[in-house]
Protein backbone atom coordinates (compact mmCIF):
# COMPACT_ATOMS: atom_id res chain seq x y z
CA UNK A 1 0.00 0.00 0.00
CA UNK A 2 1.57 3.21 -1.06
CA UNK A 3 0.35 6.38 0.95
CA UNK A 4 0.57 10.16 0.29
CA UNK A 5 -0.49 13.11 2.71
CA UNK A 6 -3.91 14.62 2.18
CA UNK A 7 -3.40 18.70 2.42
CA UNK A 8 -3.37 19.92 5.60
CA UNK A 9 -6.72 21.96 4.98
CA UNK A 10 -8.77 18.56 4.28
CA UNK A 11 -10.19 16.64 7.03
CA UNK A 12 -9.63 13.39 4.92
CA UNK A 13 -10.68 9.98 6.62
CA UNK A 14 -7.35 8.37 5.33
CA UNK A 15 -4.65 9.95 3.53
CA UNK A 16 -4.50 9.59 -0.51
CA UNK A 17 -3.66 5.82 -1.54
CA UNK A 18 -1.94 6.17 -4.61
CA UNK A 19 -1.25 2.63 -5.47
CA UNK A 20 -5.06 2.93 -6.69
CA UNK A 21 -5.22 6.49 -7.90
CA UNK A 22 -2.58 9.08 -7.73
CA UNK A 23 -3.57 12.09 -6.48
CA UNK A 24 -6.58 13.05 -4.09
CA UNK A 25 -8.73 15.05 -6.69
CA UNK A 26 -9.45 11.41 -8.07
CA UNK A 27 -9.96 9.32 -5.13
CA UNK A 28 -13.90 9.83 -5.94
CA UNK A 29 -13.98 8.84 -9.73
CA UNK A 30 -11.93 5.76 -8.47
CA UNK A 31 -14.03 4.57 -5.83
CA UNK A 32 -17.32 5.58 -7.82
CA UNK A 33 -16.03 3.01 -10.83
CA UNK A 34 -14.82 0.19 -8.39
CA UNK A 35 -18.34 -0.21 -6.59
CA UNK A 36 -20.15 0.47 -9.94
CA UNK A 37 -18.05 -2.71 -11.36
CA UNK A 38 -18.32 -4.81 -8.10
CA UNK A 39 -22.38 -3.69 -7.55
CA UNK A 40 -23.85 -7.73 -8.84
CA UNK A 41 -21.39 -9.14 -6.32
CA UNK A 42 -21.94 -6.72 -3.54
CA UNK A 43 -23.87 -8.46 -1.45
CA UNK A 44 -22.52 -12.25 -1.81
CA UNK A 45 -18.66 -9.96 -0.72
CA UNK A 46 -20.94 -8.54 2.07
CA UNK A 47 -21.38 -12.04 3.77
CA UNK A 48 -17.75 -12.77 3.94
CA UNK A 49 -16.85 -9.87 5.06
CA UNK A 50 -19.17 -8.90 7.96
CA UNK A 51 -17.96 -11.93 10.50
CA UNK A 52 -21.46 -13.06 10.40
CA UNK A 53 -23.01 -9.85 12.05
CA UNK A 54 -25.10 -8.70 9.24
CA UNK A 55 -28.47 -7.69 9.58
CA UNK A 56 -29.36 -8.47 13.09
CA UNK A 57 -26.07 -6.27 13.78
CA UNK A 58 -27.49 -3.12 11.77
CA UNK A 59 -30.78 -3.46 13.08
CA UNK A 60 -29.62 -3.35 16.87
CA UNK A 61 -27.34 -0.59 16.03
CA UNK A 62 -30.15 1.89 14.25
CA UNK A 63 -32.52 0.94 17.03
CA UNK A 64 -29.64 1.85 20.08
CA UNK A 65 -29.12 4.64 17.90
CA UNK A 66 -32.54 6.26 18.24
CA UNK A 67 -34.30 5.06 14.70
CA UNK A 68 -38.41 4.71 15.96
CA UNK A 69 -41.17 4.01 13.66
CA UNK A 70 -42.48 6.88 11.81
CA UNK A 71 -39.07 8.54 11.63
CA UNK A 72 -37.89 9.77 8.12
CA UNK A 73 -34.58 8.27 7.66
CA UNK A 74 -31.58 9.52 5.01
CA UNK A 75 -29.00 6.42 4.56
CA UNK A 76 -26.15 7.83 2.80
CA UNK A 77 -24.05 5.72 0.65
CA UNK A 78 -26.82 2.92 0.42
CA UNK A 79 -25.14 0.73 -1.44
CA UNK A 80 -27.14 -2.36 -2.55
CA UNK A 81 -29.39 -0.82 0.34
CA UNK A 82 -28.45 -3.20 3.21
CA UNK A 83 -28.81 -0.74 6.06
CA UNK A 84 -31.74 1.01 4.37
CA UNK A 85 -33.52 -2.44 4.20
CA UNK A 86 -33.51 -2.78 8.30
CA UNK A 87 -33.95 1.25 8.60
CA UNK A 88 -37.08 0.92 6.53
CA UNK A 89 -38.49 -1.99 9.30
CA UNK A 90 -37.97 -0.20 11.94
CA UNK A 91 -39.30 2.91 10.53
CA UNK A 92 -42.11 0.85 9.64
CA UNK A 93 -45.44 2.15 7.49
CA UNK A 94 -45.76 5.68 8.77
CA UNK A 95 -41.64 6.43 8.21
CA UNK A 96 -40.22 6.47 5.34
CA UNK A 97 -36.60 5.71 3.71
CA UNK A 98 -34.34 7.78 1.10
CA UNK A 99 -30.95 6.08 0.16
CA UNK A 100 -28.45 8.11 -1.52
CA UNK A 101 -25.20 6.74 -3.32
CA UNK A 102 -22.70 8.58 -5.77
CA UNK A 103 -22.79 4.80 -7.66
CA UNK A 104 -25.68 4.24 -9.91
CA UNK A 105 -24.68 0.45 -10.68
CA UNK A 106 -25.04 0.67 -6.59
CA UNK A 107 -28.74 1.78 -6.26
CA UNK A 108 -29.60 -0.57 -9.53
CA UNK A 109 -29.11 -3.68 -7.49
CA UNK A 110 -30.76 -1.66 -4.51
CA UNK A 111 -33.60 -1.08 -6.55
CA UNK A 112 -33.98 -5.14 -7.35
CA UNK A 113 -34.91 -5.17 -3.54
CA UNK A 114 -36.33 -1.79 -2.26
CA UNK A 115 -39.17 0.13 -3.13
CA UNK A 116 -37.98 3.41 -1.33
CA UNK A 117 -36.89 6.71 -2.98
CA UNK A 118 -33.06 6.44 -4.28
CA UNK A 119 -30.51 8.98 -5.89
CA UNK A 120 -27.36 9.51 -6.88
CA UNK A 121 -25.40 12.12 -4.78
CA UNK A 122 -22.25 12.44 -2.76
CA UNK A 123 -22.30 12.92 1.41
CA UNK A 124 -20.53 16.09 0.83
CA UNK A 125 -23.25 17.79 -1.34
CA UNK A 126 -26.33 16.70 -0.36
CA UNK A 127 -29.41 17.43 -2.05
CA UNK A 128 -32.22 17.57 0.49
CA UNK A 129 -33.39 20.29 2.59
CA UNK A 130 -32.08 21.63 5.46
CA UNK A 131 -34.07 20.14 8.54
CA UNK A 132 -35.61 17.63 6.25
CA UNK A 133 -34.81 14.31 8.26
CA UNK A 134 -35.41 12.51 11.41
CA UNK A 135 -32.44 10.51 10.94
CA UNK A 136 -29.19 9.94 8.71
CA UNK A 137 -27.36 6.38 8.50
CA UNK A 138 -24.10 5.54 6.49
CA UNK A 139 -22.94 1.89 6.56
CA UNK A 140 -18.87 1.50 5.97
CA UNK A 141 -18.76 4.31 3.99
CA UNK A 142 -16.86 7.22 6.08
CA UNK A 143 -13.48 5.80 4.59
CA UNK A 144 -14.62 6.52 0.81
CA UNK A 145 -15.70 10.40 1.25
CA UNK A 146 -13.16 13.54 0.56
CA UNK A 147 -13.33 15.42 3.76
CA UNK A 148 -14.87 14.38 7.20
CA UNK A 149 -15.83 18.14 8.37
CA UNK A 150 -17.75 18.76 5.32
CA UNK A 151 -19.94 15.55 5.85
CA UNK A 152 -20.68 16.13 8.81
CA UNK A 153 -21.82 19.33 8.19
CA UNK A 154 -24.14 18.32 5.94
CA UNK A 155 -25.53 15.44 7.86
CA UNK A 156 -25.77 18.36 10.80
CA UNK A 157 -27.77 20.62 8.31
CA UNK A 158 -30.46 18.13 6.91
CA UNK A 159 -31.24 16.76 10.26
CA UNK A 160 -33.91 18.17 12.69
CA UNK A 161 -33.51 19.75 15.74
CA UNK A 162 -32.89 16.73 17.79
CA UNK A 163 -32.26 14.26 15.25
CA UNK A 164 -29.69 11.81 15.12
CA UNK A 165 -26.82 10.11 12.98
CA UNK A 166 -25.41 6.83 13.29
CA UNK A 167 -22.16 5.68 10.85
CA UNK A 168 -21.29 1.88 10.97
CA UNK A 169 -17.64 1.56 10.15
CA UNK A 170 -15.14 -1.07 10.27
CA UNK A 171 -12.13 0.38 12.43
CA UNK A 172 -8.19 -1.00 12.83
CA UNK A 173 -8.49 -3.52 15.57
CA UNK A 174 -5.77 -2.65 18.77
CA UNK A 175 -3.68 -4.82 19.79
CA UNK A 176 -0.56 -6.93 17.43
CA UNK A 177 -2.55 -10.04 17.37
CA UNK A 178 -6.10 -8.90 16.73
CA UNK A 179 -4.55 -6.50 13.88
CA UNK A 180 -2.90 -9.68 12.30
CA UNK A 181 -5.88 -12.06 12.12
CA UNK A 182 -7.86 -8.90 10.84
CA UNK A 183 -5.29 -8.18 8.07
CA UNK A 184 -4.95 -11.85 7.66
CA UNK A 185 -8.85 -12.48 6.76
CA UNK A 186 -10.40 -9.34 5.51
CA UNK A 187 -6.47 -8.12 3.95
CA UNK A 188 -5.79 -11.93 2.06
CA UNK A 189 -8.60 -14.47 2.46
CA UNK A 190 -11.43 -12.37 1.57
CA UNK A 191 -9.78 -10.59 -1.46
CA UNK A 192 -8.85 -14.01 -2.76
CA UNK A 193 -12.36 -15.85 -1.89
CA UNK A 194 -13.65 -12.66 -3.84
CA UNK A 195 -11.50 -13.48 -7.06
CA UNK A 196 -12.47 -17.03 -7.04
CA UNK A 197 -16.53 -16.25 -6.65
CA UNK A 198 -16.36 -13.18 -9.21
CA UNK A 199 -13.58 -14.01 -11.77
CA UNK A 200 -14.72 -11.49 -14.33
CA UNK A 201 -15.28 -8.30 -11.36
CA UNK A 202 -12.87 -6.33 -9.52
CA UNK A 203 -14.22 -7.96 -6.23
CA UNK A 204 -10.53 -8.58 -5.48
CA UNK A 205 -9.58 -5.18 -5.92
CA UNK A 206 -12.44 -3.36 -3.16
CA UNK A 207 -11.79 -5.36 -0.49
CA UNK A 208 -8.44 -5.18 -0.81
CA UNK A 209 -8.61 -1.81 -1.35
CA UNK A 210 -10.95 -2.14 1.95
CA UNK A 211 -8.62 -3.18 3.91
CA UNK A 212 -5.88 -1.04 3.04
CA UNK A 213 -8.79 2.28 3.49
CA UNK A 214 -9.04 0.46 6.95
CA UNK A 215 -4.95 -0.14 7.67
CA UNK A 216 -4.89 4.08 7.01
CA UNK A 217 -8.23 5.72 8.69
CA UNK A 218 -7.91 7.98 11.54
CA UNK A 219 -8.70 6.88 14.71
CA UNK A 220 -12.03 6.77 16.01
CA UNK A 221 -10.52 9.77 18.86
CA UNK A 222 -10.22 12.00 15.33
CA UNK A 223 -13.96 11.03 13.90
CA UNK A 224 -15.72 11.54 17.31
CA UNK A 225 -13.69 15.06 17.36
CA UNK A 226 -15.38 15.77 13.65
CA UNK A 227 -18.64 14.81 14.64
CA UNK A 228 -18.60 17.78 17.80
CA UNK A 229 -16.48 20.13 16.09
CA UNK A 230 -19.09 19.68 13.15
CA UNK A 231 -22.08 20.75 16.19
CA UNK A 232 -23.34 17.33 17.17
CA UNK A 233 -24.13 16.15 20.83
CA UNK A 234 -24.08 13.04 22.93
CA UNK A 235 -21.45 11.80 20.70
CA UNK A 236 -20.16 8.39 20.81
CA UNK A 237 -18.90 5.29 19.59
CA UNK A 238 -19.52 1.32 20.65
CA UNK A 239 -17.11 -1.36 19.28
CA UNK A 240 -17.91 -4.69 18.99
CA UNK A 241 -16.24 -7.88 17.95
CA UNK A 242 -12.90 -5.40 18.27
CA UNK A 243 -13.55 -3.77 15.11
CA UNK A 244 -17.24 -2.98 14.21
CA UNK A 245 -17.60 0.39 15.43
CA UNK A 246 -21.11 1.89 15.73
CA UNK A 247 -20.65 6.01 15.79
CA UNK A 248 -23.71 7.79 17.14
CA UNK A 249 -24.58 11.51 18.06
CA UNK A 250 -27.53 13.75 18.00
CA UNK A 251 -28.38 16.98 16.26
CA UNK A 252 -29.09 19.83 19.65
CA UNK A 253 -32.63 20.75 20.02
Amino acid sequence: MSVTESPPHQAAPHPTLSAYYPEDAQRAGFVRSLFDDTAPYYDRINRLFSLGTGAWYRRRALRQAGLAPGMRVLDVATGTGLVAREAARIAGPLGSVLGLDPSAGMLAEARRELAIPLLQGRAESLPLATGSVDFVSMGYALRHVADLATTFGEFLRVLRPGGRVLLLEIGRPDGAWAHAAARAYLGRVVPALCRLGAPRGRSGTLMRYYWDTIEACVPAETILRHLGQAGFAEVGCETSLGIFRAYSARRPG
